[in-house]
């Protein structure tokens, strides 16, 4: 399974659709809350050039692949689903 990585905040409704997504689908994550979190706050705004969230980080290296919004097909795609 490949890695995911989620950027979000508590209230977002985008988030909470995310990682239920994910847990329904027994999709491993670290989640990152960049409401609190300065430090990744900033990563994901280095990264993903804007502050929406959630921003979904799927893979690793040069397979690694971002996506800011809950995009259930992109998801199925990049997760072989």
């Amino acid at each position: 399974m490949k890695k995911v990585q989620i950027y979000s905040t508590p209230t977002c409704h985008y988030c909470q659709m995310a990682k239920t997504f994910l847990k329904d689908n027994n999709v491993e994550y670290v989640e990152y809350n960049v409401a609190e979190d300065i430090e990744k706050r900033e990563e994901m705004m280095k990264v993903s050039g804007q502050m929406g969230v959630p921003f979904i980080v799927i893979g690793e290296g040069e397979e690694e692949e971002g996506m800011i919004g809950f995009n259930e097909p992109k998801m199925r795609e990049l997760l072989a689903l």
